[in-house]
């Protein structure tokens, strides 16, 4: 691990609302990412958990607070400036998959790189590569109606990646997936994490898939309750 974290959140508060109503969902977070890291970020409904990786994912800003990303101060950067900085180093994973219905697995996977700008070649290209990373490049022609819940998450983890993200936010990525699924996609993130050295923040409520993190964050009531480093990662609990 490197001396400098990648993503660095010093005093993050965040409210929604004014006035009476006002809801402070982060009380002055504090939390140090490294490179490399696996990370797995669990608490209960309303803990500040989805709110923070919000922010982490330049979906949202603090209130107050700082906010680095590779030295970056991402709280003094506009609407444009945080989606370029969303663009060139991060990827998603979300429970639902969010794909394209109608298109295949490989038009899915190269959206992203229709939002850089890249050409028809370089797209398909860099898309069949992640796809080949996820085992599915032989399914390329496929919709996601011809294929698994398992195979789509897969998918969907090839579009997170065909741009070379710096960081993996993935949002209950085995919500919707039964246990044997679900242990094939960790396995995935896991295999992505070690070999690609991509840093890996993921949010689940399962302890099983908590387990296949290097680091597992608690949140509480708006701050970090707790950190765990997992000194037996990968072993199912």
């Amino acid at each position: 691990m490197a001396d400098e974290p990648i993503i660095a959140l010093r005093g993050v508060t965040k409210v929604y609302g004014e006035g009476p109503t006002a809801f402070e969902a982060l009380k002055g977070v504090d939390l140090d990412i490294d490179p490399g890291d696996f990370v797995a970020v669990m608490g209960p409904s309303g803990s500040g958990k989805s709110t923070t990786m919000n922010i982490l994912g330049c979906l949202d800003v603090p209130s107050a607070g700082q906010f680095r990303f590779k030295r970056v101060h991402v709280e003094t950067l506009d609407r444009d400036q945080r989606a370029l900085l969303r663009r060139r180093y991060l990827g998603f994973v979300f429970q639902g998959f969010n794909l394209l219905s109608r298109t295949t697995a490989l038009e899915n996977v190269e959206l992203p790189l229709v939002y850089r700008g890249e050409d028809r070649k370089t797209r398909q290209r860099l898309g069949m590569a992640a796809l080949e990373k996820v085992g599915l490049d032989k399914w390329w022609d496929h919709t996601p109606a011809e294929l698994s819940g398992g195979q789509q998450q897969r998918v969907a983890i090839a579009r997170a990646i065909v741009t070379s993200p710096d960081v993996l936010l993935a949002d209950e990525p085995t919500g919707n997936l039964d246990s044997e699924r679900s242990v094939e996609i960790m396995q995935l993130l896991t295999g992505l994490n070690r070999d690609s050295g991509i840093t890996v923040l993921m949010v689940t409520h399962e302890p099983e898939m908590a387990a296949f993190a290097r680091t597992v964050i608690h949140f509480k009531d708006g701050l970090v309750e707790r950190i765990d480093r997992n000194h037996h990662q990968g072993e199912r609990v």
